[in-house]
């Protein structure tokens, strides 16, 4: 069973093929992906590891844990569970109700 992990605090010129290069040395990576700003098309700084198994993925957390990366502190840990995220309606925001905007005057 594979392990997900997530990886913050990378520095923005690490890629996906990097990410993936660092955590091979700890076991089989399934798949590495640096997050990218889709305006931007820049890193982000954080990406998501997935290892072949938990052994693996336990010696990827202790062995980059806290390793310096291009002057930045590595934070490697479990990744969690995307949270579901509400609708972006507001009750009573529409712009006839002036709910919740003040006009500057």
């Amino acid at each position: 069973m594979s392990s997900k992990l997530y990886c913050g605090n990378l520095a923005y010129s690490v890629g996906s093929p990097q990410l993936e290069q660092m955590f091979s040395a700890y076991g089989d990576v399934v798949s590495a992906q640096v997050i990218m700003d889709r305006d931007t098309g820049r890193s982000k700084g954080f990406g998501f590891v997935e290892m072949s198994n938990q052994q693996e993925a336990n010696a990827a957390i202790n062995g980059l844990n806290g390793k310096d990366n291009g002057g930045r502190s590595l934070q490697v840990n479990e990744a969690k569970p995307r949270e579901e995220r509400g609708s972006r309606s507001y009750e009573g925001s529409s712009r006839n109700s002036g709910g919740g905007r003040r006009d500057r005057w």
